[in-house]
């Protein structure tokens, strides 16, 4: 069996109880070694096999697991975050299939939740935003055009930007060009929950100068929007007068 499992953003115990068990029962893990916390392999059993998929290509990769199959190993293919965002798991699943491999996946903490809770921020605030927008720059990945960031910054909703910390200043000028405020509150958070996080508060406009200030060129996540600001509605759920399933409302 292979298992696809999300190490999380990165503290070694925001993994799930159940990441954790599949690690310490693995025979063979094939760890993302450019993003995954290295401390997590310590849940690894002393005889386990371990690999860095960073230094691997996808065929080297399904010919690890191959040969764990052969030896009827158990194999953790693990992936920083949740494997289901920018994980490239689903050309993995598919020569496992093809190869009749069975496999399953352990969901874990993204990134882009680590982010929030390191801003201590609600993404989808009554009234400012109810739509979180999880998008990258074009780069040597392309993006499908209908989907540039331009014509994401229209909606106005809260935006969380993976792997574009190398490309600011166009970030900048596509937001501000999709109809962000220059003064649009953003963030930049550098490796949320590790020991080395780092929190850099900013606007839509000096989102390049502040990266520069702090010397923060990679392993970052860029979020934009106005719940970021201090004006917001407060939430009807709990509103004396709003009445639900489970409490009368109060007249």
């Amino acid at each position: 069996m292979v298992y696809f499992v999300g190490a999380g953003c990165g503290a070694p115990d925001l993994i799930t109880v159940r990441g954790q068990r599949l690690l310490s029962e693995a025979d063979v893990i094939i760890y993302a070694g450019s993003l995954v916390n290295p401390a997590l392999l310590a849940y690894a059993k002393p005889d386990c096999q371990i690999y860095n998929s960073a230094e691997m290509t996808l065929d080297a990769v399904i010919a690890v697991i191959e040969q764990a199959e052969a030896n009827r190993q158990t194999t953790v293919r693990l992936h920083t975050g949740d494997p289901c965002l920018y994980g490239a798991i689903r050309e993995q699943m598919d020569r496992l299939t093809a190869r009749g491999i069975a496999y399953e996946i352990c969901p874990g903490v993204s990134s882009f939740c680590g982010a929030a809770a390191a801003l201590r921020a609600e993404y989808t605030l009554p009234e400012v935003s109810q739509t979180v927008i999880i998008t990258r720059m074009a780069g040597r990945t392309p993006v499908p055009e209908r989907e540039d960031i331009r014509r994401l910054a229209a909606h106005q909703a809260t935006m969380v930007i993976f792997l574009s910390t190398g490309m600011l200043p166009q970030l900048s000028a596509e937001l501000t060009a999709g109809g962000y405020r220059n003064d649009t509150p953003a963030a930049i958070v550098y490796k949320a929950s590790w020991p080395d996080e780092k929190v850099c508060r900013c606007t839509v406009g000096t989102l390049a100068e502040t990266a520069a200030a702090n010397q923060i060129r990679k392993t970052a996540l860029i979020v934009v929007g106005d719940f970021l600001g201090d004006d917001y509605a407060l939430s009807r759920l709990y509103d004396p007068a709003f009445e639900t399933e489970f409490r009368r409302a109060e007249r």
